[in-house]
Order: structure tokens, then C-alpha cells, then sequence
């Protein structure tokens, strides 16, 4: 992956990026993502300390933490990104989109592969958090300040604490528009309570037709 085509990624996602040199100059995410291939090298090379320096060196020039061992795909794009975490476990595949606070994390002390496999062009809004040793299918949305415990498929929208897959009513929602999820998720609730209403309804009407049954068969 050439340096032009990923800051040509990130002037078609960001349309605050004016030109190239701003994009090379003044994004963070970006800078984390090239001092991540550093580390990245030194870490396979079992040159752990090397990357690990490397790696805080970035954190602390961007405010983004990206474990040397974590596997990043083509076009990596962290918008502002302050806050981010990426595991060393986590797989992530190409032109996936990371706001600020997200966090790709563990669930406990557990070895081996316990960080989340992002698919290809996953977007995951602002303050989310993916735990576990999960997989996202491609084309994945994760909502702003959600948290994914459990796999999600390809193509799927999650929502809310606990994460839960929601159907934007067979329409595509395209980019994460914030608002279009959130209506998407607010609908289900509003469901469940007509849901609930009918089924206490019907439950009104059957305790009348036994109570008229009685009293006929006392009559």
C-alpha cells in the first residue's frame, strides 16, 4: 500500500481535508497508523522492546495507543482519533473507519487471541468499544458509544449496551449517519411497547370472558 493512496482514502472520507500536505501534516491517525508499521516490523522481528517504545512514542504524539502486534489493513482511516486503543491481538481489514474513543479490547487475562477481527470497510462510531475475541463481518456499523461482546455478520448495523444488530427497515444506511442508527435503534423499543400494550390488552379481555363464564355457570 502506497503513501498517496492512503491519504487519497482519507481526503474521500474526511471532507474537512483540503489537500494532501494537510492530510500528511496534520492528521493524527495517520501518523499512527505509519509509526504502527514501524512497530509492527520490529514486533514480528521479536524485537519487542524496540516496538513497544516505538508504539508509546506514538501514543504519546497523537494521543492514539496501537499495540505493535495488532494487524492493520490498507487505508486505515482513525478520524481525530484521540482516545483510540487497538490490542495486540486485533485484526482489522482494509478502508475501515475509526472514530475518537474507540476501543478494540480484551475481556479479561485470557492468552492466546482475545482482541476483536474487524472485516473490511467496518466503520465503528464515536466512544464504541469491541471486546473479546470476536468477528465483525465486512461492511459492519457499530453506533457511537455501543459495545459488541458477540460476533457480528456482514452487512449488519449494531447498537446499544449490550450491542444488539438492528434492521434499518430495509434500507441502506450507507456511511454511519449517527442519526439514521440511533432512529434505527429507537424503533425497536417503541415496537416491544406496542408489543406489550396488545398482549396486555388481550390479557384484559380474556380474564373478562372467564369471569363472564363463571358467573354463567353459577347462574
Amino acid at each position: 500500500m502506497s503513501l498517496r493512496d492512503h491519504v487519497r482514502a482519507i481526503q474521500r472520507e474526511d471532507p474537512a481535508a483540503k489537500n494532501a500536505l494537510e492530510v500528511l501534516l496534520c492528521y493524527p491517525g495517520l501518523h499512527a497508523v505509519l509509526l504502527h508499521r514501524v512497530s509492527h516490523w520490529f514486533y514480528r522481528r521479536r524485537m519487542y522492546l524496540i516496538a513497544r517504545i516505538i508504539s508509546q512514542l506514538a501514543r504519546f504524539l497523537t494521543g492514539i495507543e496501537i499495540h505493535p502486534g495488532a494487524v492493520i489493513g490498507k487505508r486505515l482511516f482513525i478520524d481525530h482519533g484521540f482516545g483510540v486503543v487497538i490490542g495486540e491481538t486485533a485484526e482489522i481489514g482494509d478502508d475501515v473507519i475509526l472514530y475518537q474513543g474507540v476501543t478494540l479490547g480484551g475481556t479479561g487475562n485470557e492468552r492466546g487471541k482475545r482482541h476483536p477481527t474487524l472485516g473490511n470497510r467496518v466503520v465503528v462510531g464515536t466512544g464504541a468499544a469491541v471486546l473479546g475475541s470476536i468477528t465483525l463481518g465486512d461492511d459492519v456499523k457499530v453506533g457511537a458509544g455501543s459495545v459488541v461482546v458477540h460476533a457480528v455478520p456482514s452487512g449488519a448495523t449494531v447498537v446499544g449496551i449490550p450491542g444488539r444488530v438492528v434492521k434499518a427497515r430495509g434500507t441502506d444506511l450507507g456511511a454511519l449517519e449517527h442519526g439514521r442508527v440511533a432512529a434505527a435503534a429507537e424503533s425497536e423499543p417503541a415496537d416491544l411497547e406496542q408489543l406489550t400494550d396488545r398482549i396486555r390488552e388481550l390479557e384484559a379481555l380474556l380474564r373478562l370472558m372467564l369471569d363472564e363464564r363463571v358467573g354463567q355457570a353459577r347462574g
